[in-house]
């Protein structure tokens, strides 16, 4: 399925972006796994507010998305220069063991089975030895509950362009496949920042519930691996 305008929708407009998908909360907690002077690949840029977190955090950021336009502006609103290219995750432009750090948050699940594998191996080639490869997916999503038909041609697609469900097992296996001492952990990103005190409330009561073992809806799976 072509799914680039889905995306570039998503990741060009910042606050539609931060308000479906709680952006801001998710990249704080995913940049503080990064340590002070490391090198990190991010791959899947957006509208770079990982980056911008990273960029906080001290940490040295490469940027790489296939979208032109995401990739233009991060270089130019970070000065991130040669650091930030236009590419694929399965055919990343970096050389081997550049990284202490490769993240993707919310990409995974947009790749074919294809696709998927040669990122993870891309992803397992360009880090250090001793280097972590970490990211989010949606948890045990229903892709079937996602899908919208267009009013011009009639074809059936997801909303957000995703191909991919991944439950505890089978990602915990994907990334056993190339990583050691892998760790998957279901997470809620509340967008804690613009909730209301109900809103609030309801959210911890979510994080309760995930650490009693309670499955819900609008949750994510964190992931890590070590090279």
């Amino acid at each position: 399925m072509e799914q680039s305008k889905i995306w570039d929708f998503f990741q060009n407009n910042e606050s539609v972006a931060d308000d479906v998908f709680n952006s801001s909360t998710r990249y704080k907690f995913l940049a503080e796994k990064a340590s002070i002077g490391s090198d990190v690949l991010n791959i899947g840029v957006g509208r770079g507010g990982l980056e911008s977190f990273l960029l906080k955090n001290k940490v040295n950021v490469y940027s790489l998305d296939p979208s032109e336009k995401s990739i233009n502006y991060v270089k130019e609103r970070y000065k991130l220069g040669e650091r930030a290219k236009v590419g694929f995750s399965q055919v990343i432009p970096f050389e081997d063991d550049s990284f202490d750090v490769v993240i993707m948050t919310e990409v995974l699940e947009h790749l074919d089975s294809k696709v998927l594998q040669e990122t993870i191996s891309e992803c397992h080639r360009v880090l250090r030895k001793g280097g972590i490869f970490i990211g989010t997916v949606p948890a045990d999503e229903k892709l079937s509950t996602s899908l919208v038909v267009c009013p011009c041609c009639d074809n059936k697609f997801h909303r957000w362009g995703h191909v991919q469900s991944f439950s505890y097992i089978n990602l915990h296996n994907l990334i056993s496949g190339r990583f050691e001492k892998v760790k998957i952990k279901r997470q809620h990103f509340g967008n804690w920042g613009k909730l209301n005190l109900s809103g609030k409330l309801g959210c911890f009561i979510k994080k309760i519930l995930i650490k009693l073992g309670r499955k819900g809806d609008n949750e994510n799976y964190y992931f890590s691996g070590e090279k």
